[in-house]
């Protein structure tokens, strides 16, 4: 049945105001919540140089520090089991480093004579474009392009290097927060007064500690048995330096979309080089393309996805808004972030819904 209940003009007049109010608060919530969002990303792009790498360390300090507690629970002393988590991890990326370092200084210096080699090679595909000039100039249209130039090298490697400095700050704030962390997680704890409010935020640095220690340990076997296979596939072919080829792949493979794109254009270079054809040139990245097809699409989404429950959109816009905002880096602790926020939300969630149901 319909409401014909008559109130006073005046109580109309004050619901309305009312009305009009709370939008206009909801509009002015909107703006400042915008403005906000605006300076936190102004401020992260401007100060990257500082916030970047200690962001990074404070992500895999975090990542280490599940490590070093399953090393604890063998009585090994905290101190001694992060020396141990840092020193195998800096000897990992030594090792990885010294197996590339070699071979890229070796094709790096020779540069300036692998542009007449590569188009020397392509000239199988000289017909094929003599069609696409005649298939242009029917169109009247203009799409013609060419061999990249040698003066990409430096500015890729500026994008995709950090600087001494960034590096320094990173390893000093990763030391120090790993060898503190107990200590800093113990203060985060106790900064709260209600023995709740100190239960969840424990529940939330245990359940992050866990989840970061899961994901770097699931995205590593991955990515070593992607170096692996894509070692396999360099000798199979007979691509030199397949261990270099195979440790890169392991490496870059920490950088979704980026680090697998660069793979596929070094493969693919060393391979039209070295073979006697082209087209035996392309078997690699070929077959490479198919692992990390199968990696990307089969393999990561379900171990990493299930175990982790991370929405595949979702992975996907942090991906792009963190490699717009910290390239390279912010690809590789996008995720990482991103597990973090989830997880932060998760639990307000349930505290919040578990007061609505259980009001005071």
């Amino acid at each position: 049945m319909q409401d014909f209940t008559v109130r006073p003009v005046g109580e109309s007049q004050e619901i309305a105001g009312e009305s009009r109010s709370r939008q206009s608060l909801d509009v002015i919530a909107f703006v400042l919540s915008g403005l906000f969002a605006i300076v936190v990303i102004g401020t992260l792009a401007v100060a990257k140089a500082l916030i970047m790498p200690m962001a990074a360390a404070l992500i895999i300090g975090t990542m280490l520090s599940a490590g070093a507690r399953a090393l604890e629970r063998y009585r090994v002393p905290h101190s001694l089991s992060v020396s141990l988590m840092l020193a195998a991890v800096g000897g990992t990326v030594a090792l990885i480093f010294m197996l590339i370092s070699s071979p890229l200084l070796a094709w790096m210096s020779r540069l300036p004579e692998l542009g007449p080699q590569l188009k020397d090679k392509l000239h199988m595909f000289d017909g094929l474009l003599g069609l696409w000039s005649e298939l242009q100039s029917a169109l009247g249209i203009d799409l013609s392009f060419s061999l990249p130039k040698i003066e990409w090298v430096q500015p890729t490697l500026e994008f995709l290097s950090p600087t001494f400095t960034e590096f320094l700050l990173f390893v000093v704030t990763l030391v120090l927060f790993a060898l503190t962390w107990p200590n800093l997680r113990r203060s985060l704890v106790l900064a709260f007064e209600e023995r709740e409010s100190r239960l969840q935020a424990l529940r939330i640095l245990n359940e992050i500690e866990r989840r970061l220690g899961n994901y770097l340990l699931t995205v590593t076997i991955i990515n070593l048995v992607v170096g692996i296979l894509t070692s396999l596939i360099s000798i199979l072919v007979g691509l030199p330096n397949a261990a270099a080829i195979g440790a890169l792949a392991a490496i870059l493979n920490y950088i979704p979309i980026i680090g697998p794109a660069l793979i596929l254009v070094v493969l693919t270079l060393v391979g039209i080089l070295t073979a006697a054809t082209p087209g035996v040139g392309l078997i690699a990245p070929a077959l490479f393309s198919g692992v990390v097809f199968l990696e990307g699409h089969f393999v990561t989404p379900s171990i990493v996805g299930r175990g982790l429950s991370l929405n595949a959109l979702a992975v996907f816009v942090a991906f792009a808004f963190w490699t717009w905002l910290w390239g390279p880096m912010g690809a590789f602790l996008a995720s990482p972030m991103l597990i973090v926020a989830l997880i932060v939300r998760e639990h307000l969630s349930s505290t919040e819904a578990s007061q609505l149901a259980h009001p005071k």
